[in-house]
């Protein structure tokens, strides 16, 4: 992925630059699991091929080699009135695309796909590894630290169980 900071806090990363992030979800059983055991007969939850296919398909296909800006980028109109055809690979976050913020807009959009999905399971946290030496690990609610926005009608993208990275 590539991202930038405009916020200032960072100046190195106010240039457009990219990293291989390691995304790692923690999954328990969710409100809807019966029982408090495994299955007796398989020794799981449910079929982890079945708990990881949604995910892996939104990650591979709709996160691997976005671009990932600021709801306040100058550079979003730059693409939506000079390379439209790109948005559909620009994720937008509210503020800066930090580690921290797309750990919490990342497993909120896993719950939601999880409770879509009749909420047998539950993402409790998620290990986003930027780099060897910068790694963010976010259990909770991620409405707990994400910046207070507007209600929308919908939802925003990360509260939605789709593919979409933005509100385009």
């Amino acid at each position: 992925m590539a991202h930038r900071l405009i916020s200032g806090k960072s100046e190195a990363c106010a240039i457009p630059h990219g990293h291989n992030e390691y995304v790692t979800l923690f999954l328990a059983k969710g409100v809807n699991h019966q029982g408090d055991r495994l299955d007796a007969q398989a020794n799981m939850l449910m079929p982890f091929a079945e708990a990881k296919k949604r995910w892996h398909h939104f990650i591979d296909n709709h996160v691997d080699h976005v671009f990932q800006l600021s709801d306040k980028d100058p550079l979003i109109d730059f693409f939506q009135t000079k390379e439209p055809e790109r948005l559909k690979r620009i994720m937008v976050t509210p503020g800066d695309p930090t580690t921290e913020m797309l750990a919490a807009l990342l497993l909120a959009k896993a719950n939601q796909f999880l409770k879509e999905d009749g909420s047998f399971l539950q993402a409790k946290a998620i290990l986003i590894q930027e780099t060897p030496t910068n790694s963010v690990r976010f259990e909770g609610n991620p409405a707990d630290i994400l910046p207070s926005l507007p209600k929308k009608e919908n939802g925003y993208w990360w509260e939605r169980a789709d593919n979409s990275i933005s509100d385009f």
